[in-house]
């Protein structure tokens, strides 16, 4: 609870701290049996529905000091908690204690001519450190995939959501206890002091192996620019959707207002529209009008300003804005060739979708758009870890190294290699 949060002269020396139990909490959990993980998995889900009243509790006072300030009314959504949204993390949590354990998994194996037998298996990443801010329920999925997967991890939340964090926390932690496993496998760093996430970013002398961060862009910045140990990047959701001359109308205005509307604040909330000119005249102002009754501000290019005097004209910014709320960015493009271009030109590569029934434009999209993730005839909003069958994610990696798309259990493994012989010795 907030009134045990610790305010230390030496940050320092208590993160670092920190990190050594979570190291040495790491050995024993990553062995650990399947059947362990899921019991304390299994115990977590029930901790947070027994508890479902006081996390909705402590959450209210996050958003009552929420109330005060300047916060984004995304950040407000990402920050809120419901019966529901207690519900489904617990449920998150149980789903993942129903995946295929990856830890000890051979990934592929072959043989030698001299005779030895070479395995490739799933070993834990270790210590994984989580920087996250306005979403508490990013404590739940990431302690849970971080266990199942067999990491330690260590959690800063933002100090909005710190109240609500700590209470999910204390249910992740009795859920170890229940199940015999290290109680320091899951930490919350019980400190407000910005200065921890610096020592998190120098890597705690050692003990953690990976970051992740979960927040703005200034966040996530300061993490790529500071940190001394690997990152997957989670940037901004600056997320396209392309509406080609071949795509079925009704279709379009379904997907357009869900992956839009259907949650502003997400990462994979649509950002921007690009409709193909040749259907400009029949499509554009039907899909602008949708747009507009779901309550969505509209924002075109010159070409979209003359066929629907009244829109909001863009500026240069609008196009590498993420908006996360109820604005959206509309272009008419060249066909396939200018959706391409404007995507390569401003995407994050987050997440892109083509709306098309013309199989060689879904080819060509899918061929020459490198983002994370691609979508056909489908909203961007599905770009989630729990929509991917995972379970949960800890975030979406835009980046190519290692781990891309939703980062679930298998994301949080590496490998070694294991070679068996019958007394082979290298000439």
């Amino acid at each position: 609870m907030l009134d045990t949060v610790v305010q230390s002269p030496d940050i320092d020396a208590l993160m670092n701290d920190i990190g050594r139990k979570a190291k040495a909490a790491a050995r024993p959990l990553g062995f650990a049996s399947t059947a362990s993980k899921n019991a304390a998995l299994a115990a977590m889900a029930d901790a947070i529905i027994a508890n479902k009243a006081h996390i909705l509790s402590e959450n209210a006072k996050d958003l009552k000091d929420a109330s005060g300030g300047d916060m984004l009314a995304s950040f407000v959504d990402r920050l809120t908690l419901t019966d529901k949204r207690v519900d489904e993390m617990a449920e998150g949590i149980r789903a993942i204690a129903a995946l295929k354990d990856p830890v000890g998994e051979v990934i592929t194996n072959w043989d030698r001519p001299n005779g030895l037998e070479i395995e490739r298996v799933r070993t834990p990443l270790g210590v994984i450190g989580v920087i996250f801010e306005s979403r508490p329920n990013v404590t739940a999925d990431a302690g849970a995939l971080c266990v199942k997967a067999g990491n330690s991890v260590i959690l800063r939340c933002g100090s909005d959501s710190r109240r609500s964090s700590t209470a999910i926390y204390e249910c992740l932690v009795q859920g170890l206890k229940a199940a015999g496993l290290p109680e320091h496998a899951i930490q919350l760093v019980p400190t407000t002091d910005r200065a921890a996430v610096g020592a998190m970013l120098r890597g705690l002398e050692g003990s953690i192996d990976v970051i992740i961060p979960r927040g703005g862009k200034s966040l996530v910045s300061r993490v790529q620019n500071e940190a001394r140990v690997p990152v997957f990047a989670h940037l901004e959701g600056l997320c396209h959707i392309y509406v080609d001359a071949s795509a079925d109308l009704d279709m379009a205005k379904n997907i357009l207002v869900n992956a839009k509307m259907r949650r502003t604040g997400i990462c994979g909330a649509v950002e921007t529209i690009l409709v193909d000119s040749a259907v400009k005249d029949t499509h554009l102002v039907p899909l602008l009008e949708v747009l507009s009754e779901a309550g969505c501000e509209v924002r075109g290019s010159s070409v979209v300003v003359n066929a629907a005097p009244g829109t909001k004209p863009a500026t240069d910014d609008d196009w590498s804005t993420e908006y996360l709320d109820a604005i959206v960015s509309v272009a008419v493009v060249d066909g396939i060739s200018g959706a391409i271009e404007h995507i390569q030109t401003y995407s994050s590569n987050h997440t892109e979708a083509v709306i098309a029934e013309d199989s060689s434009v879904v080819e060509r999209f899918f061929r020459e758009i490198d983002s994370a993730i691609l979508l056909h005839n489908a909203s961007t909003q599905f770009a989630d870890g729990g929509e991917f069958g995972m379970g949960a994610e800890i975030g979406i990696a835009t980046g190519k190294m290692h781990a891309r798309g939703p980062v679930g259990v298998e994301q949080l493994t590496s490998f070694k290699y294991r070679v068996h012989g019958t007394g082979q010795i290298r000439t």
